[in-house]
């Protein structure tokens, strides 16, 4: 079970959007003893899933699947390669391609940039419960 302010940080947006989300019923939702809203992991895997099958940044015919919505945040070229860096959502991305490739997209500060992943090892990390911190483990 997630706080709304922890399925928003997962989320990549603020409290109160989940929050809507809870109360417009985009977003399944139910309350503890204290009366806080807690959203089910099991539901919030759900929503995003749907929340990814939104056309708009996906790209039927690539085989990668792993694309961050950003802005890009910096640029920065020489005479043949280029590093641009994009914020999606609390992440950070850097891509390293040939200026070229950077003048071609017509990428600068402030402009949206969808970084996709396609990569044939990603490490999953889970980070320590409360549990684990206090037994030392």
């Amino acid at each position: 079970m997630f706080r709304m302010s922890e399925a928003a940080e997962l989320l990549g947006v603020s409290a109160d959007t989940v929050r809507r989300w809870v109360d417009a019923g985009r977003l399944a939702a139910t309350r503890d003893e204290q009366g806080h809203r807690l959203v089910h992991g099991v539901d919030l895997a759900a929503f995003v899933r749907a929340r990814s099958d939104d056309p708009v940044d996906r790209a039927d015919e690539s085989s990668a699947r792993n694309r961050l919505r950003g802005i890009v945040t910096a640029v920065l070229k020489d005479a043949v390669m280029a590093q641009v860096d994009i914020q999606a959502g609390p992440f950070r991305v850097v891509s390293l391609m040939s200026r070229e490739a950077v003048d071609d997209l017509g990428l600068s500060v402030g402009s949206v940039a969808i970084a996709v992943i396609k990569s044939t090892t990603v490490v999953v990390e889970r980070p320590p419960t409360n549990a684990d911190r206090s037994s030392g483990s």
